[in-house]
């Protein structure tokens, strides 16, 4: 199904030559994408995971006996299954298999402590749970108050290729992490033995294939509707967007596939044309580990390599990286935040490949802007809408009035000067955002959904403007949102749990520049007077360690008399954010 024109677009004038302005979207579901991929390319390898490969032909099988055997157990079109397992072969087959018989899917981060869990799980309305032993401690006790009726557990070895002796060994020195799961618990590996055939199931390609949560102005997450025209059309617009000369070249899945930008970028691109997919259950403590694999890996044909700035860097730096050839990896993109000049610079001089920054944001599944791989490229800017993606610039205070576009163009390095930042304030508002990729809305959400959509348009949160060439430079990225290694954390929800704190009366969370991670989580804290000189910040700190994931968890927690705030009493987060600054810059 093609698109109609935009018609002329300022970024038009450095829009790669290889890329088509317009695409056409196959008018399919998610499953038939795999099934049109598996008829094309059965013989090519589709996953590579530890020691195991499988091939499309193999991996549309598991697909379909899975599929067979969740609707044997009652799974049916419209139920929710929640998926909380890393990047392995069965989180690939798994998320399929749900979609092949109209069952929607809820990836969960396996790092999730019991009331994250819960939420999801809730929210969703999930009927079903597959998830990895090594982590169900932390979900049993998130089961006992939700809606699901049906888990069925899986080891990340159980197809991994290991021999049994290996897997033994592995687990007796605790190189892989296990767990213990409940006697009335489904295997993962049993419900792939059927031989039964999958129910021929109608879903339109219009129907939700994916709730991905991100996080809510309440403080908690709220499901992003996805439907499969949604991720079918961002997985063809990533595909174009690389100008790959061979369309079999692997992509590198050290993203996290519960991720948005892993499940597109990875996944569904790999599958758009053939590709193999090269996982990672977590990115290798030993950077050295990755490095090794590429050199491998590369053999198979070239590499792509989705990541953020943080992941390179740990590259550029690794004292061992020099030693590996990592000229098979052709390319790579760069998202979740900014992507420093000299990580850049620096990774292109180590590899010899091309590494660009993009944009995204899951309500787009994900990926709305990139600089060209091919081309013209800038820089300190995410570059340029994909294919069938419209933009504007709102202004901030209403959201109604188009702002024009930067009477100057950037530098190709190094974005914004000092003078052109104070001249561009008056250009800079809200990005905003249309294409097929953009949800159909949140679940169960209709004002949120109101307020983010209007007219077709997706309201980012993202402050921006765009240079007189079309290039797209964020001035702040959601505001408040912290990034941690890649990871969104959302201060609204470290707030509303530290809340639950019986000493704790009022609370401010925002992240603090670190050069390693990206940020940590910084929380300012009034305290109840009854517990002034009595709590400590280690007290919160370990307190929380059961109620979310470690990432969330404050590195440093301040405690104030009073937070400051509005007229209406509403935390000016900004303020505590400008305190820091100029703390960091006077030392």
């Amino acid at each position: 199904m093609a698109k109609e024109s935009l018609g002329e677009r300022i970024w038009y004038k450095y829009w790669p030559p290889q890329v088509p302005k317009c695409l056409d979207y196959p008018d399919c579901t998610l499953a038939e994408f795999l099934r049109e991929a598996a008829g094309k390319y059965g013989s090519r390898p589709a996953v590579f995971f530890l020691d195991a490969q499988v091939t499309y032909s193999q991996l549309w099988e598991m697909v379909q006996r899975l599929a067979a055997s969740l609707a044997g157990l009652g799974l049916k079109k419209g139920d929710v299954c929640a998926i909380m397992l890393p990047n392995s072969i069965q989180f690939v087959f798994s998320f399929y298999a749900c979609q092949l018989i109209g069952v929607t899917t809820t990836a969960i981060n396996p790092t999730y402590k019991a009331l994250e869990i819960q939420h999801q799980l809730n929210d969703s309305g999930s009927k079903a749970l597959i998830v990895l032993d090594a982590v169900f401690e932390e979900a049993g006790k998130a089961l006992k108050e939700t809606g699901v009726d049906m888990v069925i557990g899986t080891n990340v070895v159980d197809l991994c290729g290991f021999s049994s002796l290996k897997v033994l060994l592995g687990k007796l020195v605790k190189k892989i992490p296990t767990g213990d799961l409940p006697a009335d618990c489904l295997k993962l590996t049993d419900l792939l033995k059927t031989e039964s055939k999958p129910p021929a199931v109608d879903v339109d390609p219009d129907e939700v294939a994916v709730l991905q949560y991100t996080g809510g102005t309440t403080g908690l997450p709220k499901g992003a509707m996805l439907t499969h025209r949604n991720v079918v059309s961002n997985a063809v617009m990533c595909d174009a967007w690389l100008c790959k000369k061979d369309p079999s070249m692997g992509i590198v899945g050290v993203l996290p596939l519960f991720h948005s930008f892993g499940m597109t970028t990875v996944m569904n691109t790999a599958i758009r044309t053939g590709a193999f997919q090269l996982l990672f259950p977590k990115p290798p403590a030993d950077t050295a580990e990755l490095c090794a694999a590429i050199e491998k890996y590369s053999a198979k044909g070239g590499l792509i390599m989705p990541g953020v700035a943080v992941l390179f860097n740990k590259i550029n730096t690794h004292p061992k990286a020099k030693n590996y050839d990592l000229s098979g990896l052709k390319m790579a993109v760069s998202g979740a935040g900014p992507l420093p000049l000299e990580v850049q610079n620096n990774f292109e001089a180590l590899t010899k490949s091309v590494i660009v920054e993009g944009y995204g944001l899951s309500e787009a599944s994900p990926v709305t802007h990139a600089n060209p791989i091919v081309g013209h490229r800038k820089q300190g800017t995410i570059g340029l809408p994909y294919p069938d993606t419209d933009m504007k610039i709102m202004d901030k205070e209403t959201g109604t009035k188009e702002l024009p576009p930067l009477p100057f163009a950037v530098a190709d390095t190094g974005g914004l000067t000092k003078e052109q930042a104070e001249e561009a304030q008056a250009y800079t508002g809200e990005l905003v955002v249309k294409g097929p990729q953009v949800m159909k809305g949140y679940l169960n959400r209709p004002e949120e959904t109101s307020a983010t959509i209007r007219d077709g348009w997706l309201y980012t949160g993202d402050i921006a403007c765009v240079d007189a060439d079309g290039y797209t430079i964020i001035r702040d990225r959601a505001k408040d949102m912290i990034k941690f290694k890649g990871y969104a954390i959302f201060p609204a929800e470290v707030e509303d749990m530290l809340h639950k704190h019986p000493a704790v009366q009022g609370a401010a969370v925002i992240g603090i520049p670190h050069e390693k991670v990206g940020e940590v989580v910084k929380a300012f804290l009034v305290l109840d007077p009854a517990a002034r000189g009595q709590v400590k910040p280690e007290d919160i700190q370990e307190w929380a360690k059961d109620k979310m994931s470690h990432y969330k968890i404050p590195s440093t927690i301040e405690f104030r008399e009073e937070l400051p705030t509005t007229t209406v009493g509403k935390v000016l987060r900004r303020v505590l954010k400008e305190e820091e600054v100029a703390k960091q810059k006077k030392s």
